[in-house]
């Protein structure tokens, strides 16, 4: 039986992926929990049209992730903290301290969850993160700890 999946399933496929299942298993579990449909003409156009529209979504974010991107190249992002006479900072600098200087400072809201520091940071200096804005636009954001 031919279906058509409504939400991504594990172990079958992802959100509208045309499969072939045993009749069984569509008709009791597929169908009933809402995660597929049956492929008949009509719900081939609907697919259809649901792809069209998240391509055009996917489009927008991946140009408006670019901009980003292009922004966060030339900057140099300034995030302070208290530090010792040593050069060591009391505790240590975080995605979200990170998050919340690039709102303030450049006006880019990055999700905590999606920077990526590449060391510790926990004396001043310059240091680089990744932003993992989208599998094919993954800038690196520049920032310097600075002593309050």
């Amino acid at each position: 039986m031919e279906i058509i999946l409504l939400k991504d399933v594990d172990n079958l496929g992802r959100a509208n992926d045309l499969m072939k299942v045993k009749p069984g298993y569509a008709r009791n579990f597929l169908i009933p929990q809402r995660l597929a449909v049956t492929a008949n003409e009509a719900n081939r156009q609907l697919r259809d049209e649901r792809i069209a529209k998240d391509e055009a979504r996917r489009e927008a974010m991946l140009s408006e992730f670019r901009a980003m991107a292009e922004k966060l190249k030339d900057s140099v992002i300034r995030i302070g903290a208290k530090s010792g006479t040593s050069g060591k900072i009391f505790g240590s600098v975080t995605a979200v301290q990170l998050s919340a200087a690039l709102k303030d400072q450049l006006n880019i809201e990055i999700d905590r969850r999606d920077i990526t520091l590449t060391s510790d940071v926990k004396e001043l200096g310059s240091y680089t993160a990744t932003a993992n804005l989208h599998k094919e636009v993954q800038p690196t954001i520049n920032f310097e700890v600075v002593a309050e």
